[in-house]
């Protein structure tokens, strides 16, 4: 693995925000099976190193646009889960009270402007976010999650103009987890998709997706640089969803086999490479990881429990925070 970080602390809080999400989304996933979710949700799983990797590299005052799969991101970029599982369910103390549910989740106290339902719709907000940084003279860095699908809207081709025309500080951050929903990557997106943005002089990197450290290291350099003035730059992040393509999407055979899903959560996963990786250099021991794990666990299981009594927004709020004002 390459070697991003040298401090212990570091190293373990990457590793704990990677099985926090992991565990939310096993959490969010048993609400729906148990009919207690509105709507449909997108599991993050198996892209953990991703959202982590990136996130780690920014600050609070760094901006993020997400997607339809969005949890990871927001975990990543600081949500805590009470907040969280109560806006999947609708309730008042949600971070959009409710109102956003599992697509629509933003954190502007940590820099999140939002989850998109819409593929690729956030593309514009992002490359917004880092003009209005650009011309207030701020230092910030904002980055763009979208998967591979994403590519074919051609919004992504207009803001990558504007960004390269302008040196907009703003990272785009392509998660390819090899499907386009229910078809396979190479079946929807003709030559190479960091090319795409090489066209519009964009500098654009590949980088394993199942590899934290790998994602943090190159995220570093590419935000001091973008904060320099160096930007627009562009990731490939190689990774793979364990979910189908939502909650619902069980049977997934037709499109994608079993083996292929079993050889990604068998040698690929990126908590299980993370945590053998703090073993062998002796950042921590099995039974320190364990215990971590038990307490996200039981952090989790205690959110869940809290936002299924938490009260719903009164109905008085329906029309609240339309506008502005």
């Amino acid at each position: 693995m390459a070697k991003a970080k040298t401090n212990t602390e570091d190293y373990l809080r990457m590793y704990r925000q990677m099985v926090r999400i992991r565990t939310f989304e096993d959490n969010a996933n048993q609400l729906y099976l148990s009919a207690k979710m509105p709507g449909l949700t997108h599991m993050y799983s198996g892209e953990e190193a991703v959202a982590v990797g990136i996130c780690e590299a920014l600050t609070d005052d760094d901006r993020i646009t997400s997607t339809h799969r969005g949890h990871g991101h927001c975990v990543a970029k600081g949500a805590e889960f009470k907040e969280m599982f109560c806006e999947l369910l609708g309730k008042a103390e949600g971070y959009c009270r409710g109102k956003g549910g599992s697509m629509h989740i933003a954190d502007q106290s940590h820099g999140n402007l939002g989850a998109n339902a819409i593929v690729g719709g956030s593309m514009g907000i992002a490359t917004g976010s880092a003009l209005r940084a650009k011309l207030m003279g701020k230092d910030d860095v904002t980055v763009c999650f979208f998967g591979d699908g994403a590519t074919a809207q051609g919004l992504m081709y207009e803001v990558m103009n504007m960004a390269a025309l302008w040196n907009l500080p703003v990272i785009y951050a392509c998660e390819n987890n090899g499907y386009s929903e229910y078809t396979k990557t190479e079946e929807i997106a003709a030559g190479s998709i960091t090319a795409r943005a090489e066209a519009f002089g964009i500098e654009a990197h590949t980088v394993d997706g199942q590899d934290v450290l790998a994602v943090n290291e190159l995220t570093q350099k590419l935000v001091a640089r973008a904060r320099k003035g160096e930007g627009p730059f562009f990731m490939e992040l190689m990774t793979y969803r364990y979910h189908g393509h939502h909650v619902g999407d069980i049977n997934r055979e037709y499109y994608r086999s079993k083996d292929e899903e079993k050889d990604w959560k068998d040698n690929r996963d990126p908590i299980i490479r993370f945590r053998a990786f703090l073993v062998s250099e002796g950042i921590a021991t099995e039974a320190e990881i364990e215990a971590m794990n038990a307490e996200i666990e039981k952090n989790a299981t205690e959110a869940v429990a809290y936002a299924e009594q938490a009260p719903y927004p009164p109905a008085n709020e329906v029309d609240m925070h339309v506008y502005a004002d």
